[in-house]
């Protein structure tokens, strides 16, 4: 009877665990989508213009980022999360490409990119996929 119950109990702790993931992925990307702001300025259909360039997408060691001459100047900073909502990478944006090398602390999965202004307000979104 105990290993039923335990079972049943660390079934509905995972469940509750890839919801609470979700939702907090959704909340990430979620502000971006509201209110999306592209480099020509807003755009009030709520469609996104990628601006950055993530690539390989897949990415197994290393990924490059490429961004508008106009990031560089206006002290941008480009942030990565996990899927569960971990910052990774916090860096500023100083040159028109970045390459970001996997350390161990990437696994295989899916991460999102943020490019945030000084104040923090999201400007871009994406997601890159990560196979090691």
């Amino acid at each position: 009877m105990n290993k039923i119950f335990t079972l049943q109990y660390f079934n509905s702790i995972y469940k509750t665990l890839l919801v609470a993931a979700i939702v907090l992925l959704l909340a990430i990307i979620q502000p971006a989508n509201a209110m999306a702001v592209s480099a020509t300025g807003f755009n009030p259909g709520g469609v996104q213009t990628k601006t950055v360039k993530c690539y390989p997408n897949p990415a197994v060691s290393f990924i490059n980022f490429e961004f508008p001459a106009d990031y560089i100047s206006k002290n941008y900073s480009l942030q990565i999360f996990s899927f569960t909502g971990k910052k990774m990478v916090a860096l500023n944006i100083n040159n028109a490409k970045s390459t970001l090398t996997f350390n161990n602390d990437f696994y295989r999965g899916i991460y999102i990119y943020q490019v945030r202004d000084k104040d923090g307000k999201i400007l871009e979104t994406g997601k890159f996929q990560v196979n090691k």
